[in-house]
């Protein structure tokens, strides 16, 4: 991939108190190259720095962002993507993840081969959730993984009606139901037994949690349609989360609407890894 690179975002994880080395290192390689290093409010306090962005203003200003942490502190940038594209290189801190797949060792070759022209990228889709209360949208959440409807910890199983582009499925007698993107596969979807689905492909699944119809299994529909859940009346306790971070209680008769994004994420690759090899590790394929 080829982009000129002049002002790099910088987004760690809160409250992660190794990142100031790091950050430092980072501002250094940046002055070194005539680039100008942003940061975001947390992560230059962090730094022990004044000042910093907000966040949507930092992406908005940025060529590239270089996010700290793992993969939940990908997740969380995911959601304030506008309709700009910034290439983003995610550096895991922890062990591998499925999403942050740089790590801390590989950062700085990683950064030099952008420079270069070398280093290669992957368009993720993203999906917009819609909650629908009365005929009005009452909410929206956008995604990168999922948007989960579940019951409360006590509640009973909960009847959801299921449509695809306004054609009836079924309803689903569960503990919740799962609309997931390709890189959400890996992620919750993947705990209720649904398929994994390369990360590129254009589809949507849908996965029941828990379901007291074994004949229920995941779903894998296009990436064009839009899929609608619906809570029949009910006095239980009925949840929407977005990306497992973000969400809200709905109520009786509450829609929940979940269409791709016209906003998509771009992920710079490690060159030492691929999809294949993060499969393996974390799902420790191979071993006894």
């Amino acid at each position: 991939m080829n982009r000129d690179i002049r002002r790099i975002g910088i987004i760690a994880k809160p409250k992660l108190s190794t990142i100031s080395a790091v950050v430092h290192n980072l501002t250094e390689w940046c002055a070194v190259r005539q680039i100008e290093p942003l940061l975001d409010q947390d992560t230059a306090a962090l730094a022990g720095q004044s000042g910093g962005l907000e966040r949507r203003d930092l992406v908005a200003a940025s060529d590239l962002l270089v996010v700290l942490g793992g993969d939940g502190t990908l997740l969380s940038v995911a959601r304030v993507l506008d309709s700009q594209s910034v290439p983003i290189l995610a550096v895991n801190f922890g062990s591998l993840g499925f999403l942050t797949e740089i790590t801390l060792e590989e950062t700085f070759s990683t950064l030099e081969s952008l420079l270069e022209g070398k280093a290669t990228s992957q368009t993720r889709m993203m999906i917009d959730v819609s909650v629908m209360r009365e005929d009005c949208c009452f909410s929206e959440y956008r995604a990168l993984n999922d948007a989960v409807l579940t019951k409360g910890a006590l509640a009973r199983i909960i009847d959801i009606d299921l449509k695809i582009d306004d054609k009836f499925v079924a309803t689903y007698k569960a503990d919740g139901l799962i609309v997931s993107t390709p890189t959400g596969s890996t992620a919750y979807a993947l705990s209720a037994g649904g398929p994994i689905v390369y990360p590129t492909l254009g589809a949507m699944l849908v996965t029941p949690i828990a379901s007291h119809t074994l004949t229920f299994r995941a779903l894998v529909v296009p990436d064009g349609v839009t899929v609608e859940m619906s809570v029949k009346a009910t006095q239980e306790s009925v949840y929407l989360t977005v990306d497992g971070q973000v969400g809200l209680a709905l109520k009786g008769e509450d829609r929940i609407c979940v269409r791709k994004s016209s906003i998509s994420l771009e992920l710079i690759e490690s060159s030492n890894k691929n999809f294949f090899d993060i499969l393996r590790q974390k799902l420790k394929w191979g071993e006894r």
